[in-house]
């Protein structure tokens, strides 16, 4: 079965993709992937984020690709200044929908050095308010500090929304954000059986403020994984495997949940079509 998808977060524009993103675009809008949002991680990568994004939107019977600049927490070691001021003037020239992935990381032990989160922190902030001056939603990348991330949009007053990207946190945090006016988007982890806490968090919010992603090219669905252990890419034509694994966690059917997750993407999107 077709669905109009939105893949509401992806790295489409990073070498991987450079041997065959032309076939890879056209078979993800065959499967049914309707739009996507390339998203940015490192001043370095802007101009070719830009690029991909402009090339794609000639093809012919490919997803409408969408522009989401934004410098990442865990590379917060690379950033500088001067790249917030580049950020700020591709929100003035491009057509954005969103300013992303911009959040905080202490996942590994390296990123929990006080200089270094305050650093993350300061830049959050700093694209927060980039994300306030051009009236744009922000994709939230979070790992091991959804309560400092809360604080901090409710400090700064951010009433925009967007989407908690790879929502890995738990219920309560998940009702917070939703608060806050953001969806939670669901990567290929939703095909996983053993993803316990994500099934929950899934089954006590709802399908009324969940997304789809793929992350690509991460997050590979379980279903899409080769057996031997190599790390497989993920891709964009993936995205129904995430659509059937959250109708399978929901116990719906997936025109249902197909049909709202696509209503959610515009709404957190703040697209009216």
């Amino acid at each position: 079965m077709y669905f109009p998808l939105f893949d509401t977060h992806t790295h489409f524009d990073v070498p991987d993709f450079d041997p065959d993103r032309k076939e890879l675009a056209q078979q993800a809008k065959a499967a049914g992937v309707e739009r996507l949002i390339l998203i940015g991680f490192t001043e370095s990568r802007f101009s070719d984020l830009i690029a991909t994004q402009h090339e794609l939107n000639l093809l012919n019977n490919a997803p409408l690709s969408y522009l989401a600049p934004g410098l990442h927490p865990v590379y917060i070691e690379q950033h500088k200044p001067e790249h917030l001021q580049r950020l700020e003037q591709i929100l003035k020239q491009e057509s954005c929908i969103a300013v992303g992935e911009i959040g905080l990381d202490t996942f590994l032990p390296q990123y929990k050095q006080p200089e270094l989160y305050q650093k993350q922190k300061h830049y959050f902030i700093e694209q927060l308010t980039l994300a306030k001056v051009y009236h744009k939603p922000v994709l939230l990348h979070i790992r091991k500090a959804h309560a400092d991330v809360l604080q901090i949009l409710k400090q700064q007053r951010f009433q925009l929304g967007g989407i908690a990207h790879a929502f890995s946190g738990g219920i309560e945090e998940a009702k917070a954000f939703v608060q806050l006016g953001f969806k939670l988007g669901i990567t290929g982890q939703i095909t996983n059986p053993n993803a316990k806490k994500l099934h929950r968090v899934v089954a006590e919010v709802g399908v009324e403020h969940l997304v789809l992603e793929t992350d690509c090219p991460d997050m590979t669905p379980l279903c899409c994984q080769q057996s031997n252990g190599q790390r497989t890419r993920n891709t964009p034509v993936n995205l129904p495997y995430v659509l059937q694994g959250l109708a399978t966690s929901l116990g719906d059917d997936e025109a249902s949940v197909a049909a709202k997750v696509w209503e959610n993407s515009l709404n957190a999107l703040r697209l009216t079509h």
